[in-house]
């Protein structure tokens, strides 16, 4: 094994760095950006002063110290955003539409096109039924930040719809085909408003928050509860094995339902990402979503993020809680536990489709290349509220008009 510049016989580190970080307890240090992609060299506060600072390879170890033990200061200069652009190639279908959504949030697919919450109920585009009333409770307005908004979702056979509260305690699910609600959804009233409601459909299998640190999966055709345990505690005494001590927010299942990924928090306050193992979960392990495997830890909450394929998965921004966060994105392979890469500039809601990502912008719905680390298109003047993973197709629903876009293969 070479012995490298730092002066310790070991592997190379991704970092090069200055030589008064290669100590035992290293001082504060910047990220100065290379220019190259999301490359940065790392400099005590003395060298990231200077124009021209000398830098060397770091070994592991050197790194690994750094990491955990030094302070991060700050960012110098900015990362290298790159833009691959080409015309983007996809077929358009445009109606005019006078169904109008509560907010964008209330746009889901199902097999059939397009289902609507309006202020009237829930709509089927293009149906001549009437619309299914939502008897969902309504939400306390208070002075946080982020107010109480409806949000849908539906079951990918199209027979179920939950209408929820982001930022409240409420919802209800819905059988479209009798129009009768068959489930209260109800998360608890300890400190609701700091997330969007915890709610997915899996497969056949609602997934939802029953309390602010429990999950709970049920069958929707009837509301049987599919995961009866034990996971309370009243304080008294050590806290029991199966005790989660963290609070659920917005829920995305993997392509296959395999994985579940969920953008909580637990105190200091701080944004912690997890993926919950739903195979194992239903498939006899009860306390599967208490230990859920954490891929990242940040200072904010209720970020972007998407699949790529079953088992990798795009997280907004880049950053943690030990340095200021960048516009990008992180990827991480759920199944390892490990972030595979990152890439500055993709920024507002995405989805992941055929392996690419889809960034909904003012400007437009920005296609990125993970693999390239690049932006590849932008579908100008398109801002949709919804994509079918199943078809590939996105859809807008604004100003009295449907507009669709499914990318070509």
């Amino acid at each position: 094994m070479d012995v490298l510049p730092c002066g310790h016989p070991a592997h190379a580190s991704r970092y090069r760095g200055c030589a008064h970080l290669v100590a035992e307890q290293p001082p504060g240090h910047y990220g100065r950006f290379t220019g190259v992609g999301f490359t940065y060299d790392v400099l005590c506060k003395s060298c990231a002063g200077q124009d021209d600072p000398r830098v060397t390879v770091l070994c592991v170890g050197c790194a690994e110290r750094v990491d955990d033990q030094s302070d991060m200061l700050g960012w110098i200069g900015q990362p290298e955003v790159r833009h691959h652009d080409a015309d983007p190639r996809g077929t358009w279908t445009t109606r005019e539409c006078a169904v109008e959504p509560v907010n964008e949030r209330c746009v889901a697919a199902v097999p059939g096109g397009w289902l609507v919450l309006t202020a009237a109920g829930l709509v089927e585009v293009g149906s001549s039924r009437p619309a299914v009333p939502v008897p969902l409770p309504v939400e306390p307005p208070d002075a946080l930040p982020d107010a109480p908004r409806p949000a849908l979702h539906t079951s990918p056979d199209g027979r179920h719809a939950a209408v929820v509260t982001d930022f409240g305690r409420h919802g209800v699910v819905v059988d479209l085909v009798t129009g009768e609600p068959v489930l209260s959804l109800d998360r608890g009233d300890y400190r609701y408003r700091h997330t969007s409601f915890p709610v997915a459909f899996v497969g056949e299998v609602l997934v939802t928050a029953t309390d602010w640190n429990r999950l709970d999966a049920f069958d929707p055709a009837t509301g049987r509860l599919l995961t009866d345990r034990v996971t309370a505690w009243s304080g008294d005494g050590p806290k029991p094995d199966h005790y989660l001590d963290y609070f659920h927010g917005a829920l995305l299942p993997s392509p296959s339902g395999r994985w579940l990924l969920d953008d909580g928090w637990e105190w200091a306050p701080c944004g912690v990402s997890v993926v919950h193992d739903v195979a194992a979960w239903l498939g006899g392990d009860a306390h599967a979503t208490e230990h859920g495997r954490t891929l990242a830890v940040r200072d904010a909450w209720d970020l972007p993020m998407a699949w790529l394929d079953d088992r990798t998965a795009a997280l907004q921004p880049i950053g943690g809680l030990d340095r200021p966060a960048v516009p990008g994105v992180e990827v991480h392979d759920v199944a390892g536990g490990r972030q595979v890469t990152a890439f500055a500039g993709p920024a507002g809601r995405m989805w992941g489709h055929a392996g690419l990502l889809y960034v909904a912008t003012a400007a437009g719905l920005e296609i990125w290349d993970p693999a390239a680390g690049a932006r590849t298109g932008v579908v100008e003047g398109f801002t949709p509220h919804a994509h079918n993973p199943r078809t590939g197709r996105f859809a807008e629903l604004a100003a009295g008009r449907l507009r669709t876009w499914t990318p070509s293969p």
